[in-house]
């Protein structure tokens, strides 16, 4: 409950504190994107805390999380290189402005950090709803419902579809538990939504198994300096606070 309760404050944090600034200082284009992806979000965790829970919902969740997660790193990865390519003075072989130059690489960087830092956290949230609304899992405790053989405990449908039924056929994936998940349901459960458990029995999931393609290890590894980067952000402004109180409190500048 306290890891709960300490993330979600850390996300309020992060997508409240910009809309002031953003406000003050005139960054409209910030402002504009800062609400579309509000809206779209909103609308998303709407339909992720509906019940009873609609089986295209896990999938409509999971695949614009994982939409804003490639953004945001392809915008994370541009606005890097951009950066190290004013540093090394390459700008000057295509004549443009170093200013010019490291500001689009700064606004990159910001976009890529900020919008993967908020697109995780929501992630982890509608997985955390949507999972315990279906019933196969449960924050704390025993699930609700047994787990058959040829269901999914993400989305809570049929794993195999018949041809004759209203559905897909598509990959699976068996964790060292022996349960059986679709394949983009249980990705989208530990890599989007940062759960590192089976969502039904809870036993630790293998990522690195998982995860075996080289370039996705550069994803996982994005992740990772993304939920770094939570802490740092959020409470940075409350431990430079506290710091100036007691600077404050003892007559020092």
């Amino acid at each position: 409950r306290h890891g709960r309760s300490y993330n979600l404050v850390t996300l309020l944090q992060m997508w409240v504190v910009p809309l002031y600034f953003t406000i003050k200082l005139y960054w409209w284009r910030v402002l504009s994107l800062w609400g579309m992806f509000s809206v779209i979000t909103s609308y998303i965790l709407f339909r992720a805390t509906r019940k009873p829970l609609s089986g295209r919902t896990p999938r409509l969740v999971y695949k614009w999380f994982l939409l804003i997660y490639k953004l945001s790193y392809a915008f994370g990865v541009v606005g890097y290189l951009a950066i190290m390519f004013t540093m090394c003075g390459f700008n000057l072989l295509f004549r443009i402005k170093a200013r010019d130059s490291m500001d689009f690489g700064i606004v990159s960087l910001f976009y890529g950090l900020y919008y993967g830092v908020m697109g995780r956290d929501f992630a982890e949230i509608c997985s955390d709803y949507m999972a315990s609304t279906i019933g196969f899992y449960s924050v704390s405790g025993m699930p609700t419902r047994s787990l058959s053989d040829n269901i999914c405990a993400v989305c809570g449908q049929k794993i195999i579809v018949e041809l004759d039924e209203e559905g897909l056929i598509e990959n699976t994936y068996q964790l060292s538990c022996n349960h059986v998940f679709h394949e983009f349901c249980i990705r989208g459960w530990c890599i989007v939504g940062k759960k590192q458990t089976c969502p039904y029995c809870k036993e630790k999931v293998d990522l690195k198994r998982m995860i075996s393609n080289p370039w996705e290890r550069t994803h996982f590894l994005y992740g990772q300096i993304l939920d770094w980067l939570r802490y740092l952000v959020a409470w940075q402004p409350v431990v430079i606070g506290i710091v100036q109180g007691i600077n404050y409190s003892l007559g020092l500048e």
